[in-house]
């Protein structure tokens, strides 16, 4: 079947048009669009059909899209971006049978199963079992679902994980969380530290912190680009003229925090399944995170260290994960 399939909530936002068949995905049209200069999904998607041939948009009949945000009723508020999406309305704004929304976790969930041994890099091998997994992604925000195992199959499930209370442990996450309390006026979530703001988030701290200000270079770096990806640019160049300490130690706290909240999300659902990290950060910094620092913060849950270690950690690869989940899901469904 032809599917439309989109990936919803960061700064772009990207749809195909897939050929799927027994879960196996051909991709036979992609298109990035920057989010922030549109004012609604419809609008993306008015242009996405406009460049296709007419025989090809008469194929398009079903689409399934991720959006970052929890879906009640087939609709969602995006939580990163000012638009409203419900389905209802695409379908009938655009003479389709059937559209659904899916967390943008949850599809990306359900796109594991398009993937093969080569889309991943592995933290732990772990002992796999045929057991519920997990999946947590850094990127624009925090993204987190499950993966229940039914006996037969994992079936994907939202959560809005990313947004529980972040947890400061030792007297200098005390100062951070205070920090980040006057900063956001109070709730301090996981994704205000383990996302692209959230390094930044840390890194700023630790320049007030420390009283000490960016190298001028950097400071435009972060105005006139990404200042997340300038920072970790920064904490991982080798030439010192571009190097920055203060960048690689808030790079070592991201890493840690990523792994706490990975492992606390693997406890509560038991992923013995085996523990999958999405999103556009991990592969970007995927050396320091083979550094061992993440498996050493992942394990240090006291009396559970061992089922921890006993779980597969695999970072995912393939960028194309979160528009095959959604394609894998309309065909299944």
């Amino acid at each position: 079947m032809i599917v439309l399939a989109g990936d919803i909530g960061g700064t772009k936002t990207n749809i195909g048009l897939f050929e799927v068949r027994n879960k196996r995905v051909n991709s036979i049209i992609e298109q990035s669009y920057p989010s922030s200069a549109y004012l609604s999904l419809a609008d993306i998607i008015e242009q996405f059909l406009a460049a296709l041939e007419k025989p090809l948009q008469q194929q398009v009949t079903q689409a399934c899209f991720g959006v970052a945000g929890p879906v009640e009723n087939n609709c969602c508020q995006v939580t990163n971006l000012p638009w409203f999406v419900d389905a209802q309305q695409i379908e009938q704004q655009f003479s389709w049978q059937n559209v659904k929304l899916l967390n943008d976790l949850e599809a990306n969930a359900w796109g594991l199963a398009a993937l093969s041994d080569g889309d991943f890099i592995c933290l732990n091998p772990g002992q796999k079992y045929l057991a519920n997994a997990s999946i947590i992604a850094a990127g624009t925000g925090l993204g987190q679902a499950g993966l229940f195992w039914d006996g037969k199959r994992h079936i994907p499930f939202a959560s809005e994980g990313g947004h529980s209370d972040f947890s400061p442990a030792t007297e200098h996450e005390y100062r951070l969380h205070q920090y980040l309390q006057e900063k956001y006026q109070g709730h301090v979530s996981w994704e205000r530290i383990v996302s692209g703001m959230g390094l930044v988030n840390l890194y700023q701290f630790l320049c007030q912190d420390r009283q000490q200000q960016s190298p001028s270079w950097l400071q435009k770096q972060m105005i006139e680009a990404d200042a997340a990806a300038a920072i970790s640019k920064a904490a991982l160049a080798t030439d010192s003229t571009r190097h920055d300490d203060l960048c690689l130690q808030a790079l070592d706290w991201f890493v840690h925090f990523y792994a706490l909240e990975a492992a606390n999300q693997a406890l509560k659902i038991m992923s013995r399944g085996g523990v999958f990290l999405g999103g556009g950060i991990a592969p970007k910094i995927i050396k320091h995170l083979q550094t061992g620092s993440f498996m050493k913060s992942f394990v240090n849950k006291g009396r559970m260290q061992n089922l921890l270690q006993s779980m597969p950690v695999n970072v995912i690869m393939n960028d194309k994960t979160a528009l095959y989940g959604p394609a894998i899901y309309a065909e299944s469904h």
